[in-house]
């Protein structure tokens, strides 16, 4: 008879009370994969999505990411990759089909390929662990793979309140960029400010135009999506690049988008999708993850948790996570 294991299951679509504990079989993992005792898990937005039925794919049981033990690791690949995952070992998973095609880290145990499983040594507790994963992969991943920020350039983060945007922000001030950061909330800009960025400014249409007509900066990462997309390009100087990688401002699509009239000549414009981490010219192995871990367990960046629900109260974190109030990583612990 199949092993069974508690998950949070998206019964229907709808709001959070849709989320459901449903007693479903334990999953068994196949050729390199690893089985993964999950401890806790960072809430993500397009979980939210996901559970609207927003989203293009899905699974019942969601979760982008997690951090746990590994149970076992079977079947491992050619390259035996085993030594990296022995039993016990600490881990973090992200993406690699987890909440979309597969199911995700809303179960108690999950199966991961082994592409998409970090190995860790930390004293950082599950629920400061859980985190870090998907906000901190894809932010590296869109500053350095894509954007190809360097010491000194001209950086623009707009939403860097949120969590991929504070996770930008500490990765752009330390690899030396002069980052300009947006907000809608000014009583925030101090903060930012604090946090390494040479500038805050008020997230809102027409950024710049009022005080600095003709203002453009070598890299832009935007964060706010489709609403300001093709404002983005505009504050980007020829030949430097805009990367398109969240959606705060909603998943609209431009309207009578017409790039012969609207995108400015020489802006080298690219998206970037955290469902690709894992995946040949993203692989997770190129992150400095655990340089990352370093950081923050010596307190020199603070990524800490805003809220910390119990598995239990899961209707409760997404009723935070629907709210757009919480200001940083809503975690969920075991």
């Amino acid at each position: 008879m199949a092993e069974s294991m508690r998950a949070i299951v998206i019964s229907t679509f709808g709001g959070p009370e849709v989320l459901s504990y449903q007693n479903v079989a334990k999953p068994i993992p196949g050729a390199d994969e690893v089985l993964i005792r999950v401890h806790a898990f960072g809430v993500n937005h397009a979980e939210m999505h996901m559970r609207k039925g927003e989203w293009d794919e899905w699974n019942p049981i969601t979760g982008l990411e997690c951090v746990g033990t590994v149970e076992a690791y079977p079947h491992p690949s050619p390259q035996d990759r085993a030594r990296h995952f022995p039993t016990g070992r600490k881990v973090a998973a992200v993406m690699g089909g987890l909440g979309r095609n597969r199911p995700g880290g809303y179960g108690e145990y999950v199966t991961v390929s082994s592409n998409n499983v970090i190995p860790l040594d930390t004293t950082l507790s599950w629920e400061q662990l859980a985190a870090l994963p998907e906000v901190y992969c894809t932010a590296w991943s869109c500053l350095f793979t894509i954007l190809d920020v360097r010491n000194g350039e001209r950086v623009l983060i707009r939403g860097a309140t949120s969590t991929l945007g504070q996770a930008a922000l500490h990765l752009a001030v330390d690899a030396g960029a002069v980052v300009t950061a947006t907000t809608r909330q000014e009583e925030r800009f101090a903060w930012l400010k604090e946090m390494g960025a040479t500038e805050a400014a008020r997230e809102e249409s027409g950024l710049f135009d009022k005080e600095n007509e003709g203002r453009k900066f070598d890299k832009t990462l935007n964060l706010i999506g489709n609403k300001v997309l093709l404002e983005s390009i505009a504050l980007t100087r020829s030949g430097g690049r805009m990367l398109q990688a969240g959606w705060l401002g909603g998943l609209e699509p431009v309207k009578d988008f017409n790039p012969m009239v609207q995108m400015e000549s020489g802006v080298h414009f690219s998206l970037f999708h955290s469902k690709v981490l894992g995946t040949p010219g993203f692989e997770l192995s190129n992150i400095p993850f655990l340089e990352i871990v370093r950081k923050i367990e010596q307190g020199k960046w603070d990524a800490k948790p805003a809220r910390i629900f119990g598995y239990q109260d899961i209707v409760n974190a997404h009723r935070a996570l629907d709210s757009h109030s919480v200001g940083g990583k809503i975690v969920v612990k075991h």
